[in-house]
């Protein structure tokens, strides 16, 4: 994976992250922020029974006859009410009165009359003058039995005598807390797939207005019949494409620092055997055996820069195409067969066989002059790491749906250190007849063609030793 990618993944995934770590504190807020308006309701109401009560106190003695008819009423009232996109439909409040001493004198439900209940939060503190409230289960191993209580003072002659408390299960309200969560998280997702929407807008209407439109319906036109699926794959095409732009202005096109770079340090090998052979070549008594095979070593290094700078600018090209311009059934069996016949030559003075192994034809969408480099380029590299007499295959699978091409030698095959290298740019292996390396562009160079056609690139070692390179492509249909 290159730098450039591995930055805007980068800055994905901490986007990413920052909007999972936001949702969680919002989330988890909800519920808190919910039992606090609860309780605040609580404790107005508690008040309001607290102070009911008092009406009927009479020299100090609390009297809750007239709460047993007016909480069955409430009880008994049918109503419906519509709050947002909650029903709700008979009262849940449970209320209890205690006396000084914290035995309760009424219950709403009728549960715990005469009970002591001067432990609990909210009696105990309310009898002492400060704020008492609690959240106790119904139910010790159920959590879902949760009911909230809220105490509040009764008074006579400025002296607590006893407390109103009045309670709600948590039920009632979780269905808003897990309404609001819902919500929430929708809000989330929503805006996530905005910000990756506003994304592709941006990279097809602004980084790139009319080349991938015109593109699209160049290609369109250029059809002779219409298969949907095809040009579905080609919009997507153009879309990743536009991804693509969008990502490398993001990250600010870093690579082409990296091209110079490297480029640099790699030219600096062949530039120092030039400089050496050329210093040693002014010597007036060096003999002429020397002074031809100094001359050689200059011709020789001359041409690998140039080679790189030819193959560094076709790279480059490459990877701002970002996809093909002209596309057309290619057959790749004939392909085969043609670069196979081509490379025989350079093959056989080492005594190298080439042979094909291609018993059905298959064709692929494609740029054909394209394909032809890619293929070259893997079969160029089994041939330099083939031993003398042994034979290079070059085979073509078909599948449903994919074809693949495969190029096998018989040589030492990858090192473990070079597995996952083979790829990157400038990255070479000494050849073993020669001991020299190449420009370490050509699998680069195979590695963009596969993705302009929507295929991949394999290099790995075969069994029963060598290497099997495999060109995977999308098949043409029919």
């Amino acid at each position: 994976m290159t730098k450039r990618n591995r930055i805007f993944i980068g800055i994905l995934l901490i986007y990413a992250a920052g909007i999972a770590l936001m949702l969680y504190r919002v989330v988890a807020d909800i519920d808190p922020r919910y039992r606090e308006s609860a309780e605040e309701s609580l404790v107005e109401t508690s008040h309001l029974l607290a102070g009911l009560v008092e009406q009927d106190v009479r020299a100090g003695a609390i009297d809750t006859a007239r709460l047993e008819p007016l909480f069955k009423a409430l009880y008994a009232r049918e109503f419906h009410a519509r709050i947002y996109s909650v029903s709700k439909t008979r009262v849940e409040m449970r209320a209890y009165v205690a006396d000084r001493q914290g035995r309760v004198l009424f219950d709403s439900l009728g549960k715990s009359v005469g009970a002591d209940f001067s432990q609990w939060h909210d009696v105990g503190l309310t009898l002492e003058g400060r704020y008492g409230a609690r959240s106790t289960r119904d139910v010790p191993d159920d959590p879902r039995t949760s009911v909230m209580y809220v105490g509040a003072p009764i008074r006579w002659n400025n002296e607590i005598i006893g407390v109103a408390s009045v309670g709600k299960p948590v039920t009632s309200f979780g269905q808003f807390v897990s309404a609001a969560r819902e919500k929430t998280l929708y809000v989330g997702l929503v805006s996530v797939l905005a910000v990756l929407l506003l994304a592709v807008i941006v990279s097809v209407w602004l980084v790139r207005p009319f080349g991938l439109i015109s593109d699209y319906v160049r290609y369109v036109r250029a059809q002779r019949s219409f298969n949907f699926p095809r040009l579905g794959r080609r919009a997507l095409g153009a879309i990743g494409a536009a991804y693509d732009e969008m990502r490398d202005a993001l990250a600010g096109r870093n690579y082409v620092a990296d091209y110079v770079q490297t480029l640099t340090h790699e030219v600096k090998s062949p530039l120092s055997a030039i400089r050496g052979a050329a210093e040693l070549l002014q010597e007036p008594s060096m003999p002429q055996a020397e002074r031809q095979r100094f001359l050689a070593n200059i011709t020789r290094e001359a041409g690998r820069i140039q080679e790189m700078v030819d193959r560094m600018m076709e790279l480059t090209a490459l990877e701002t195409r970002r996809s093909l311009d002209k596309v057309q059934p290619v057959a790749l069996k004939p392909l085969l067969e043609e670069l196979a016949s081509a490379a025989q030559d350079a093959a056989r003075l080492r005594g190298i066989r080439i042979a094909v192994d291609a018993p059905e034809d298959a064709a692929v969408e494609g740029d054909g002059f394209l394909l032809r480099r890619a293929v070259s380029n893997l079969l160029d590299n089994a041939v330099d790491f083939s031993p003398e007499g042994s034979q290079v295959v070059l085979s073509l699978h078909l599948g449903a749906r994919t074809v693949r091409v495969q190029v096998r030698d018989r040589g030492p095959g990858i090192p473990d250190y070079a597995q996952d290298k083979v790829f990157e740019k400038f990255y070479s292996l000494a050849r073993p007849h020669s001991r020299k390396k190449s420009t370490g562009l050509g699998l680069a160079f195979v590695k963009e063609i596969a993705s302009l056609h929507h295929g991949r690139i394999e290099l790995v070692n075969a069994d029963g030793g060598g290497a099997l390179a495999t060109l995977s492509l999308p098949r043409l249909a029919g």
